[in-house]
């Protein structure tokens, strides 16, 4: 795709956000576009960086490194989040070019986050992946271990990690009720946290994609995670 082509497409994004904010009521710039770049290459996530695209996706730890280690080594300035599912062992690399893991779906990949983190001296954001369709089979499935991981951090265990938010895939189905109703369980649990645990705030909610993201933003969405409709079709 044209640096053109993919300019073209983050303005036409930006307006279909900021329009389906404020349709819903929502203050202008309450929702953040992470731009998913997984498979397409370095000069496409440079194109996007000339749009003003800070925040960027990807879900595989390997590919994230050598593409965003090169951008770096150029100059330029990114936030980069991980978003998809993390094996313990890639736990090292991603801590090293990321400032953010939206992928965090189990205590021990929490214990393994903190040791690299501590090594490193770095603090890291993070987003519990929740289970909320029988498409993505990760994330948690029930409170009890969420809540278990939150009470951990509440009492210090894991001191250079930072949640800052609750992170789902809806199920991948035409159904809009069984996708509205996804979205709205994630926000009712970010709330049962808040409430629940006062000193551990949760306040983002990364909810929507390509296909679902006006959904998502109509169901309390902070953050889109969008690739498609901005980069085309996977190279």
């Amino acid at each position: 795709m044209t640096e053109k082509q993919i300019c073209d497409n983050f303005r036409i994004v930006q307006e279909q956000i900021a329009a389906t904010v404020s349709d819903a009521g929502r203050s202008a710039g309450s929702v953040k576009l992470c731009a998913v770049s997984k498979f397409h290459p370095v000069e496409e996530v440079s194109a996007a960086l000339k749009t003003g695209q800070i925040l960027f996706g990807e879900n595989r730890v390997q590919e994230a490194y050598a593409k965003f280690t090169e951008i770096h080594q150029a100059g330029k300035k990114f936030e980069l989040h991980i978003i998809g599912s993390l094996q313990s062992n890639k736990v090292k690399k991603a801590v090293e070019i990321a400032s953010c893991i939206q992928s965090v779906d189990r205590e021990d990949l929490l214990v393994e986050i903190e040791k690299q983190c501590a090594k490193l001296e770095k603090s890291i954001d993070i987003f519990f992946e929740i289970h909320t369709g029988e498409a993505s089979k990760a994330g948690y499935a029930d409170k009890t271990a969420l809540f278990t991981s939150l009470e951990h951090i509440e009492k210090g265990m894991y001191a250079h990690i930072k949640p800052v938010g609750l992170m789902t895939m809806a199920p991948f189905t035409d159904d809009e009720k069984a996708v509205r109703n996804s979205f709205q369980s994630v926000r009712m649990l970010k709330d049962e946290i808040n409430e629940r645990f006062p000193d551990v705030p949760v306040t983002e909610l990364s909810m929507g994609m390509s296909g679902d993201y006006k959904i998502a933003i109509q169901e309390g969405s902070t953050m889109v995670r969008i690739g498609t409709a901005l980069f085309g079709e996977r190279c």
